[in-house]
C-alpha cells in the first residue's frame, strides 16, 4: 500500500462528501459527537455495501487501510486538476 501525497486531506474531503452522500441516500448522518474512527468505519462500510469501492481482504480491515481506501475513492471523484491531486 503506497501512501498518497495528500492522503490525510483526501480522507477529510471523503468524510465531507460521504456525509452528504449518506444523508441524501437516507441511511443516516454524522453527528458532532461521532469520532473520526466511527465516521471512517461507517463510510467505508456504506461504500462497500453500495459497491462503490472494493472491500479489503479479511484481516486487513483496520482503520489505516480504510482511510487509504477512502482517500483512493475521493481521489477518483475529484477532477484531475484539483490541488489535492497535484
Amino acid at each position: 500500500m503506497q501512501k498518497l501525497k495528500h492522503e490525510a486531506e483526501l480522507v477529510v474531503q471523503a468524510l465531507r462528501v460521504g456525509a452528504v452522500y449518506a444523508k441524501k441516500r437516507g441511511v443516516g448522518q454524522f453527528e458532532e459527537t461521532d469520532s473520526a474512527k466511527e465516521k471512517v468505519t461507517y463510510l467505508y462500510r456504506l461504500l462497500v455495501h453500495d459497491k462503490l469501492i472494493q472491500p479489503l481482504a479479511k484481516g486487513q480491515d483496520n482503520e489505516p487501510n480504510m482511510k487509504h481506501k477512502l482517500a483512493l475513492w475521493m481521489s477518483r471523484q475529484l477532477p484531475s486538476d484539483h490541488p489535492l491531486l497535484l
